[in-house]
């Protein structure tokens, strides 16, 4: 529902990440006033590469993590540059960078950076500035016109600022938090085990006989990384069904070798499988994926995480009893996640200026309870409630805004990756043959065209 009335709200968003970003662009163009709150000592999120791990615990089991970014020194994008992209400001190629099309971490780093630059963004953030308390100013006043206290605490003078704010958005990610399995005899395990948060680069595991657990993205590039320099490692899937990419790699190295899951973990430093083999390890590497987390945030008990479920959320974005008020961006994964935070930032800024309306309490929790439903019914587990995997369903949140649909080409280009990943995992960052012809309309459409090159010489 569209209104022509406006009003302009002081806004805290917390995160300088993507999401963050777009966030703030968006709120200071509906005429809000946005603060942005930032950890860091810059801009980037997940995207701000920090090799300084060992201040961190090695399994992430501090309710306040002192590392934020999960990035390893060797990541690559999974995704080609050209589906990356906000809508209005182009992953474009620069030169004296790094051109490929499946960069470097720090080559999406540097586009954010241009990003807040190019859009004047970064007079609105206060970074090494940590959040620490977020709460209702006034418990009795749900329903009715919310106000949110932030308490923040700067870095380097450890002094604490309390504020008042018409409205949070929660934009801190959910790459950081470790997700952890639970193993008989992982507490009493005496060697190494490390979650691969703090994974940096191979070379501490020099001749080590190493068990990687999760068969994930991150999974399979940190094994092949440390092929070439320990003496042994292990990769424990819950699925001995593999691509035939990873089949390849693990035909080409005599000292990578699958696995089941791990049974137990013994004293004497033994990991036994589910199949009954065993091997002494020297480290375990837990690649098994991140937990969303708000340890500031106070609602009463009105949002909550239960088995990586946050609800109730109003399509991923509104808890319905304090909407518009308090709102999530980035929880959504599986999905192309610039344009998508885009559009998120869109229709928060309007509805807290009052151009757009909210569905009623009623409507928006049948619309929650649904959407569960229609997932226990596709039997999905709860942890996966926010793994999105659908094109169509982006398409369907913007047309709350009048947003643009993602571009054919971009659609297009997402599943080439993936299919060419699931083939050649080795290979398919730099060999990609099949997309010339959908790569030049990319590059030809107005997404590319638009600003002209000029304007990328910042």
């Amino acid at each position: 529902m569209v209104s022509v009335r406006t009003q302009s709200k002081r806004v805290c968003v917390i995160g300088a990440g993507p999401s963050g970003l777009v966030a703030a662009r968006e709120l200071s163009k509906e005429g809000h006033s946005a603060v942005v709150l930032e950890q860091t000592h810059d801009v980037g999120g997940q995207w701000l590469y920090d090799p300084n791990v060992e201040v961190e615990d090695p399994l992430g089991r501090n309710t306040f993590l002192k590392v934020h970014s999960s990035i390893y020194n060797s990541l690559r994008l999974t995704s080609p540059r050209e589906i990356m992209g906000f809508t209005d400001f182009p992953f474009l190629v620069k030169k004296g960078r790094d051109m490929r099309r499946f960069p470097g971490h720090k080559e999406l780093f540097l586009y954010l950076k241009d990003f807040c630059e190019w859009f004047g963004l970064r007079e609105m953030i206060r970074f090494n500035t940590r959040v620490e308390y977020v709460g209702l100013l006034d418990s009795e006043a749900i329903g009715k016109d919310l106000r949110w206290v932030v308490r923040s605490k700067e870095k380097k003078t450890e002094k604490v600022v309390e504020e008042v704010f018409d409205a949070v958005v929660v934009a801190t990610g959910h790459y950081s938090q470790p997700r952890l399995p639970s193993i008989k005899g992982m507490d009493a395990w005496k060697r190494k085990q490390m979650h691969s948060h703090i994974y940096r680069v191979a070379e501490p595991f020099h001749n080590e006989v190493v068990v990687v657990v999760g068969n994930s993205l991150s999974g399979q590039d940190i094994s092949i990384e440390l092929v070439e320099v320990a003496k042994e490692v292990y990769l424990s899937s819950k699925s001995l069904n593999i691509s035939e990419g990873l089949s390849k790699i693990l035909s080409k190295h005599d000292t990578l070798h699958l696995r089941p899951q791990i049974e137990s973990l013994h004293e004497d430093g033994r990991v036994l499988f589910v199949d009954g083999t065993w091997v002494i390890a020297d480290t375990i590497i837990y690649c098994t994926g991140y937990s969303y987390t708000f340890p500031f945030l106070d609602t009463k008990g009105i949002v909550a995480v239960d088995d990586d479920r946050v609800g109730p959320l109003y399509e991923h974005t509104f808890p319905p009893s304090l909407a518009p008020s308090l709102s999530f961006m980035g929880i959504p994964r599986k999905i192309i996640g610039f344009p998508f935070f885009e559009s998120q930032a869109i229709w928060i800024a309007q509805l807290l200026s009052g151009k757009r309306t909210l569905p009623s309490w009623d409507e928006m929790m049948q619309s929650i309870k649904d959407f569960y439903h229609s997932r226990d019914l596709a039997g999905v587990p709860k942890h996966y409630t926010h793994d999105i995997a659908e094109f169509e369903y982006c398409d369907r949140y913007g047309d709350h805004v009048e947003f643009p649909h993602l571009e054919e080409w971009r659609k297009q280009l997402c599943v080439s990756a993936l299919v060419n990943a699931d083939v050649n995992l080795e290979t398919y960052r730099d060999s990609w043959d099949n997309d010339h012809d959908l790569l030049q309309e990319a590059l030809q459409s107005p997404h590319f065209t638009q600003l002209g090159t000029e304007a990328f010489t910042l």
